[in-house]
C-alpha cells in the first residue's frame, strides 16, 4: 500500500501532504538499493526469504501483500530500538516465545495521542502501547510493515518502537480500547438517547417493542459497560432501581452501596429488558418476581451473574449478583480467622459425624467459609454432596444440587434423597423450617457430618432459633458440635492508611476496660484512587465461636434461653464478634466505626 493511501486512511491530523511527499522522497533511494540487492541474490535465497516472510502473516495482511505484489517495493524492518521504559512495562510472559506480548501486557486505557482511525489500525494490525520520552511504542502483527511504521513516525514526529503481538490479541485490544468498548457512559447514554424518545413508558410497552429496544446497539453497549465496570472494580452486586422521576444504578462494593453514573429514566424499560433477555427471563412478565442466571466472559475470565427481578410501584427492580470465581477464597487461613478459633474450627470439622452451624445475615461470608471448609475436607476418601439455593460457585469433586421448589425439590425432600446416596459430608444451604431441621438432625445422627447455615445475630442465638422451630432438645444436644457466627468488615486501604487520634465516644460504645485501650494506635484511610476515595479496600471476617461441650448440652436439654447460653459462653472465654473486631482494630486492619457498623451492642 502506498504512503499517501496509508496516511489518508489513518486519519492522522498532523500528517500533511508535504510530509507524505517527504516520506516518499526519503525512502526512494533506500528502496532502489534494496531492489538492486535483491536482484543479486540467488533464486534459492530469494525464495527462502519470501517463504519466511509469508509464514505467520495474518490473513488480511497476506491478502494485501498479494494485491501489492506488482510494482510494490519489499518492506523492511524499521530498526527503531526499544526504550528501557517499554521493556519494563510490557515485559513478556509467554514461555513459548518470549518476544511475543501476552494479552495482559496491553494497556488498560487508550494511549493519550491524536486519534487514529479504527479501520487503519485493524487493517495494519497494530495498536498503540505507550508514548514516552519521544518514543511511540506499538504492538504489531507484522514487524516488517515499514510503510505503517514510517507513516506513524512522520505523522507524529516520534520514534516508533515496535513489539511483536498476536493478531487476535491486537484486534481484541483495538476493539476494547478504541472500539465501542472505549466509550464513556456519558457518550453511550447520549448516543442511546437518539434512538429512544422521552415519551416512552416501560409499563405500557408490548413485548415486541421491548425486545426491539433491548436489541439496540447503544443499549447493548450501555449494559455491557455497566457490567464490565462493576466486575473490574470488584463490586458484588449491581442494583437497577426505578423511582418516580429517576432510574438509579448502584454498585455494592465491599458490602456498601455506592451510586454510579445512572442513565435517564427513559432508558429504564430498555435496560431492564436487555438484562432479562441475557438471563433468558420473560420480558413481557412484569407483575411477578423472576430469577435467572447469566454467564459471560470478561477479560478472559468466566463470570457468573445471578439475576433477580421484583415488581415495584414504578417498574421492575433488578439486582445482579456477581459470582466471580477468582474472588472466591478457598483457604480458611485467608478469611481472617484468629489463630485460636481457626485451630478449634478445623479440629471440629475433622469429626466423623455431627452438625456444625455457621450463622450470620445475608452477605456476611457464610458461603465462603463453608466452601473453604469443604475444600479442606475434599479428598478421594470423602463423598461430598451439597444442597444449595442457589449454587453460587462450582466446586471440583463436589456433587452440588440446586433446590427447585417448583418441582418440589426442597431442602427437606432433597436431603432425604441425599442420605440414600451414601455421602460422608453433607452441606445444606440453609435451615429454614422444622422439616429441614429435623431431617438434618436425623442425617447427623446416622453417621454423616453435616454443615448448614442459620440467619441469627450471634452463635448463642442459633440454639434458640432451632428450639423455637420445634426441634427436640435432646436430639439437638446429641448432634450439635459447634456454632460459628461471623461478619465481614472493610479493610483500611494500605495505600492511604494513616494514624489518627481516637474518638472517645466510639471507644466508649465498645464497653472496653481501660487497660484494653492503652497504647493502641488507631488508623484510617484518607482516600485515594486505589480505594475510590473510600478509605477501604477489601474485606475480612470477624468471628464468634462456640464448641458444644457437656455444659452446653445440659443447657440445651433444659431449654435455656439465649442470654443464659451467652453468659455460659463468656464464662468459658469465648470471644464475641465485637471482641474479635476489636482485635482487628488493635492490629490496624480496620476501624472502630466499621466494627460498630456490623455488630450489635453487647
Amino acid at each position: 500500500m502506498g504512503y499517501d493511501n496509508l496516511i489518508k486512511q489513518s486519519g492522522l491530523n498532523k500528517t500533511t501532504e508535504k510530509a507524505s511527499r517527504r516520506i516518499s522522497k526519503i525512502n526512494k533511494p533506500r528502496r532502489k538499493e534494496e531492489q538492486d540487492r535483491n536482484t543479486r541474490e540467488t533464486p534459492y535465497l530469494a525464495k527462502k526469504e519470501r517463504d519466511r516472510n509469508t509464514r505467520g502473516t495474518p490473513h488480511f495482511v497476506k491478502k494485501q501483500q498479494d494485491a501489492d505484489t506488482t510494482g510494490a517495493p519489499e518492506k523492511h524492518d524499521s530498526g527503531v530500538p526499544e526504550t528501557p521504559f517499554s521493556g519494563q512495562i510490557f515485559r513478556t510472559h509467554s514461555r513459548k516465545n518470549p518476544d511475543v506480548l501476552s494479552y495482559r501486557d496491553y494497556p488498560k486505557e487508550p494511549v493519550d495521542i491524536d486519534s487514529i482511525s479504527l479501520e487503519f489500525m485493524k487493517k495494519s494490525c497494530f495498536v498503540p502501547l505507550s508514548v514516552y520520552n519521544g518514543t511511540f511504542e506499538i504492538a504489531m502483527a507484522d514487524l516488517k510493515d515499514a510503510d505503517t511504521i514510517d507513516a506513524l513516525k512522520f505523522a507524529y514526529g516520534l520514534q516508533v518502537a515496535v513489539k511483536k503481538g498476536k493478531p487476535d490479541d491486537i484486534l481484541d485490544a483495538i476493539e476494547r480500547l478504541y472500539g465501542n468498548g472505549r466509550q464513556s457512559l456519558e457518550t453511550i447514554i447520549e448516543e442511546a438517547g437518539k434512538d429512544i424518545s422521552n415519551g416512552e413508558n416501560g409499563a405500557e410497552e408490548d413485548e415486541g417493542h421491548l425486545r426491539d429496544l433491548a436489541s439496540e446497539a447503544p443499549i447493548i453497549r450501555l449494559v455491557n459497560r455497566l457490567i464490565v465496570d462493576a466486575v473490574e472494580i470488584g463490586a458484588s452486586d449491581i442494583h437497577f432501581e426505578p423511582y418516580e422521576d429517576e432510574f438509579k444504578v448502584r454498585y455494592r462494593i465491599d458490602g456498601v452501596l455506592s451510586d454510579v453514573e445512572s442513565p435517564p429514566k427513559q432508558f429504564q424499560a430498555a435496560i431492564i429488558s436487555r438484562v432479562k433477555l441475557m438471563a433468558k427471563l420473560n420480558i413481557s412478565e412484569r407483575r411477578l418476581p423472576q430469577d435467572g442466571r447469566i454467564k459471560l466472559r470478561i477479560r478472559d475470565k468466566e463470570v457468573d451473574f445471578r439475576v433477580s427481578t421484583v415488581p415495584t410501584l414504578f417498574g421492575e427492580s433488578l439486582v445482579m449478583r456477581i459470582l466471580n470465581r477468582e474472588t472466591l477464597l478457598l483457604e480458611l487461613q485467608k478469611l481472617g480467622f484468629p489463630q485460636d478459633i481457626l485451630e478449634q474450627y478445623v479440629r471440629l470439622a475433622s469429626q466423623p459425624y455431627g452438625m456444625i452451624l455457621v450463622t450470620g445475615p445475608t452477605g456476611s461470608g457464610k458461603t465462603s467459609t463453608l466452601y473453604a471448609t469443604l475444600s479442606l475436607l475434599n479428598s478421594p476418601e470423602n463423598k461430598i454432596i451439597t444442597l444449595e439455593d442457589p449454587v453460587e460457585y462450582q466446586l471440583r469433586g463436589v456433587n452440588q444440587i440446586q433446590v427447585n421448589p417448583k418441582i418440589e425439590l426442597t431442602f427437606a425432600s432433597g436431603l432425604r434423597s441425599i442420605v440414600r446416596q451414601d455421602p460422608d459430608i453433607i452441606l445444606v444451604g440453609e435451615i429454614r423450617d422444622r422439616e429441614t431441621a429435623d431431617t438434618a438432625i436425623q442425617s447427623a445422627l446416622t453417621g454423616h457430618l453435616l454443615f448448614s447455615t442459620l440467619h441469627t445475630n450471634d452463635a448463642p442465638g442459633a440454639v434458640s432459633r432451632l428450639l423455637d422451630m420445634g426441634v427436640e432438645n435432646f436430639l439437638l444436644s446429641s448432634t450439635l458440635l459447634g456454632i460459628l457466627a461471623q461478619r465481614l468488615v472493610r479493610i483500611i486501604c494500605r495505600d492511604c492508611k494513616e494514624e489518627i487520634k481516637s474518638d472517645a465516644r466510639l471507644i466508649d460504645s465498645l464497653r472496653l476496660e481501660p487497660h484494653e485501650t492503652k497504647d493502641v494506635r488507631f488508623y484510617e484511610g484518607r482516600g485515594c484512587d486505589a480505594c475510590r476515595h473510600t478509605g477501604f479496600r477489601g474485606r475480612t471476617g470477624i468471628f464468634e465461636y462456640i464448641a458444644i461441650d457437656d455444659d452446653f448440652r445440659n443447657m440445651i436439654n433444659k431449654r435455656a434461653g439465649m442470654d443464659q447460653m451467652r453468659a455460659l459462653a463468656l464464662k468459658k472465654g469465648c470471644s464475641t464478634l465485637r471482641r474479635d473486631g476489636w482485635q482487628k482494630v488493635r492490629q490496624g486492619v480496620t476501624t472502630v466505626s466499621e466494627i460498630i457498623r456490623v455488630t450489635l451492642a453487647e
